[in-house]
């Protein structure tokens, strides 16, 4: 399928623009350039909005709280967001935290983990399973039900969900109904065909997803391990049900399916949803390309039944 005509006049608007490649930035720039396209999104109201601090294994969490309108007991979604664990933060995923809130009817914790290159691996998969075990456990004070407790993310954010739910399982606990990866990183290779087909000209390229992935976890040891690279990990079993969504024009494709065909193998309940003529990104600019709203709108019908 062609690319969507929305994304090819963004991509052809932003090539006109000029301007460094990320991977060719400082951290510190590209982080700032993050922040300017992924806007805060106070115009999508719900019904809480709290900014707290939690305890972690590196020092306190920064965390925002989004609660629905209405009476709880809510289900909790865990946002973990993207960014290749370098960039990114609370403001940048303000917006998709939002959408979810109001279309899932969910608490939404969005975790503003340590990143990379000032905290590598294992720091920001630590901090969002620290933050996942107090969601369980503060769930009550919250409004919430840690019965209905799920995780997920974009991107560095679909990895991180897919290893905190390595981490769950393997650490006896918090048990989670289910795990959302949105064009996840899998796995620190870049040899398959989405790579090569993909690898420039669709805002995330081969390069900058190795940019990222030395930033993050630069060591052969740390990019082979499970809780870096889930795809490597053997055992897939007695895993929280998935819904794994690709974009056709992504370097990340093949590795999310991938990783989709390996849980339906270990015997998890898992949708893989690819959508033709999307780019990587799709997800968290919902509210400025509307070609990606039917995923956004897939991810919580998914989110609404695996709480119900």
């Amino acid at each position: 399928m062609p690319l969507h005509p929305q994304f090819e006049a963004m991509l052809s608007q932003l090539a006109s623009a000029g301007g460094p490649a990320l991977s060719d930035m400082p951290v510190a720039a590209g982080r700032e350039m993050y922040r300017m396209m992924q806007p805060v999104a106070t115009d999508i109201a719900v019904g809480k909005v709290e900014d707290r601090k939690i305890p972690g294994p590196g020092g306190q969490i920064p965390v925002r709280i989004y609660t629905p309108k209405g009476k709880g007991p809510f289900p909790i979604f865990m946002n973990f967001h993207g960014g290749g664990w370098v960039i990114g933060d609370l403001d940048t995923a303000d917006g998709q935290c939002r959408d979810v809130c109001n279309l899932a009817n969910c608490i939404v914790i969005s975790v503003d983990y340590r990143l990379a290159p000032e905290h590598k691996f294992p720091a920001a998969a630590d901090d969002c399973y620290a933050a996942t075990v107090w969601a369980a456990k503060e769930a009550k004070a919250l409004n919430g039900d840690a019965n209905r407790l799920a995780v997920g993310g974009d991107s560095a954010g679909g990895n991180l969900a897919a290893v905190v739910s390595l981490m769950a399982r393997d650490r006896k606990g918090p048990k989670l109904a289910f795990q959302l990866l949105v064009y996840p990183v899998t796995n620190a290779a870049f040899d398959t065909p989405s790579y090569e087909s993909n690898a420039e000209g669709y805002l995330l390229t081969r390069a900058a997803m190795e940019w990222f992935w030395n930033h993050y976890a630069p060591t052969k040891a740390d990019k082979t391990n499970p809780y870096a690279s889930p795809l490597a990990a053997k055992d897939l079993t007695k895993l929280p049900p998935a819904l794994v969504l690709t974009a056709e024009f992504d370097p990340l494709r093949d590795e999310g399916e991938t990783y989709a065909k390996r849980l339906k193998d270990a015997g998890v309940p898992t949708e893989l949803v690819r959508y033709d003529g999307l780019i990587h990104g799709f997800f968290a600019m919902t509210r400025t390309v509307t070609a990606g709203r039917p995923g956004m709108e897939k991810a919580c019908e998914a989110l609404r039944h695996a709480f119900s």
